[in-house]
């Protein structure tokens, strides 16, 4: 009897915790058009992972346009993630990670789901991961502040990368965009069960941050995104974005992440001659034929990781697009960080250093040309920084980033309401895992501004006000189309005068600046439009 009540003794603790669980708040549910889903209650939010939003596009669907995933038979668990895009780590060797069967979406929704009128749904918002289009995935973000703080739905959202989602090829017809369309596919699903989820299929945000701001500007361009969606927010990475040459590496041609689609085909066609699938015809039946980790390598990544643009899906390049006033009528926020570039050069100024004022005057020479150069020093004197690596990173900011996303703002004020801001807190936490780099603080870098928006790393108090106050706006915006609350510093609309919101925290950090003026972008206007390829 000692035993038994010995062995009692063990096991009630596992009895109560069993009894415990068995009362705990149950799992939610959802029916799905494909299919019922349970996922995972967190208290004041439910999240639903690992939804596969169209069909796995292996075997004799790689390099097809996606299609709807199958219907499956009894309740399906959707309480982890689905596999990531093949990919190589970003930091560090190694092969490739991830899986070609790759397309699902997660979606964070508050507890409890709404009831009575359509009035009474939530706006759904739906973010585009950054990545470069060759690494990333959607599960990294983890949007529960928005969802809980904002009252929305929010879903992320896996696509194809590298070769696997921008590759194109004659016998493809050129370039499809595989990416984007997975991206359209997802907010097609949307447009489908939004409403399951508590969601307003009705009013629809998309936003993005680097690649998947990429992404959001092209979707306003491209007729195929028509209905699909009613806002859009474009965070570090506008239709004008571009990079001139040589400003990271020595040799490195100019960035424009938006090319002509037969130059992808012809880059499709001597890719895979190089890999031995150079016959007359069923050039694709032999590259599908290959394994993933043949094709996801760093060079074919890299190289078919810019967006396609001239045929049905997206015919103009995307900032011409804007120019022309050829694009959706939708309300916009777009923005920047303060010291975007920091990012990128932190990782190449070991190899290619900038020692002095004559290495900073040479760089200037071979990136925008000996006359240019001179009205750039003028604007940008390397006595004015601490150091020559945060002069150049300042100019670069500028010219990259910052002007040329308020040149799209320009084009896209004269059509619809826009709003600017610049992400300013140059003590943002580092959640990279890039060494330091010496007289290169990362400061407000590219990407900073995420853990404001999304649950990745702790922030300061003051910055946790901050990220308080920029979720409320986004989710004003994904609400009403303005980004304002009561009681917050009130955002002014994108004029002539290129008024935009600075985000910084403690008291006073968010205000109205003139970003044209700060940013010397009448300079880059005259000297360095960022004209890219023509079509």
């Amino acid at each position: 009897m000692r035993g038994v009540r010995g062995r009692c003794a063990l096991l009630l603790p596992v009895v109560l915790l069993l009894v415990g669980a068995a009362a705990g708040p149950p799992a939610p549910v959802v029916a799905t058009d494909r299919g019922p889903v349970r996922g995972r209650t967190h208290g004041a939010y439910d999240t639903f992972e690992g939804i596969p939003f169209a069909a796995p596009p292996t075997g004799p669907r790689r390099w097809r346009l996606p299609e709807p995933a199958r219907r499956w038979e009894g309740l399906r668990d959707a309480g982890a993630p689905g596999p990531r895009c093949v990919q190589l780590p970003v930091l560090g060797s190694g092969g490739p990670v991830g899986s070609e069967d790759c397309l699902y979406l997660n979606v964070t929704a508050p507890s409890g789901r709404p009831t009575g009128t359509r009035l009474r749904l939530r706006p759904v918002m739906v973010w585009f991961h950054g990545g470069g289009f060759f690494s990333g995935s959607g599960d990294v973000y983890r949007p529960d502040r928005q969802a809980v703080r904002g009252d929305v739905v929010v879903v992320t959202v896996n696509y194809r990368l590298g070769v696997f989602g921008l590759f194109g090829h004659p016998e493809l017809g050129g370039a499809p965009g595989f990416a984007l369309a997975d991206q359209r596919a997802a907010l097609r699903w949307v447009r489908a069960n939004a409403e399951r989820f508590g969601g307003d299929p009705g009013n629809v945000t998309v936003y993005g941050e680097s690649a998947g701001a990429l992404s959001v500007c092209a979707h306003l361009a491209s007729p195929a995104s028509a209905g699909l969606f009613h806002r859009a927010i474009v965070q570090s990475g506008s239709c004008s974005t571009t990079t001139p040459p040589s400003a990271l590496l020595p040799g490195l041609g100019t960035y424009e992440p938006f090319v002509p689609a037969r130059r992808t085909a012809e880059e499709g066609a001597r890719a895979a001659a190089r890999l031995g699938c150079d016959r007359p015809s069923g050039v694709l039946d032999c590259l599908r034929a290959l394994d993933a980790r043949t094709l996801a390598t760093a060079d074919l990544m890299r190289r078919f990781s810019l967006v396609p643009y001239g045929d049905g899906a997206l015919p103009m390049e995307p900032r011409r697009a804007l120019e022309a006033g050829r694009f959706h009528r939708v309300p916009v926020v777009q923005g920047t960080t303060r010291d975007e570039i920091r990012l990128f050069l932190a990782q190449t100024l070991a190899a290619y250093p900038i020692g002095d004022e004559n290495a900073y005057r040479a760089r200037m020479e071979r990136s925008f040309g000996v006359e240019t150069a001179r009205a750039v020093a003028a604007a940008y004197p390397v006595s004015a920084y601490p150091t020559p690596a945060i002069a150049w990173a300042t100019l670069l900011t500028d010219a990259s980033f910052i002007c040329p996303t308020l040149r799209d703002g320009a084009a896209l004020a004269r059509h619809v309401p826009t709003y600017g801001y610049r992400f300013s807190d140059r003590d943002a936490p580092d959640f990279t895992g890039l060494p330091q780099v010496p007289g290169l603080p990362l400061g407000a870098a590219h990407g900073f501004e995420l853990p404001y928006l999304f649950t990745i790393t702790p922030l300061s108090g003051a910055q946790q006000r901050l990220a308080d106050r920029m979720t409320g706006y986004w989710t004003a915006f994904a609400r009403t189309g303005v980004p304002g609350a009561p009681g917050a510093p009130r955002w002014p609309l994108l004029g002539a005068s290129a008024r935009v919101l600075s985000l910084a925290p403690g008291a006073g950090g968010i205000r109205t600046v003139d970003g044209r003026a700060e940013h010397h972008c009448a300079l880059w206007d005259a000297r360095w439009p960022g004209v890219t390829t023509a079509g």
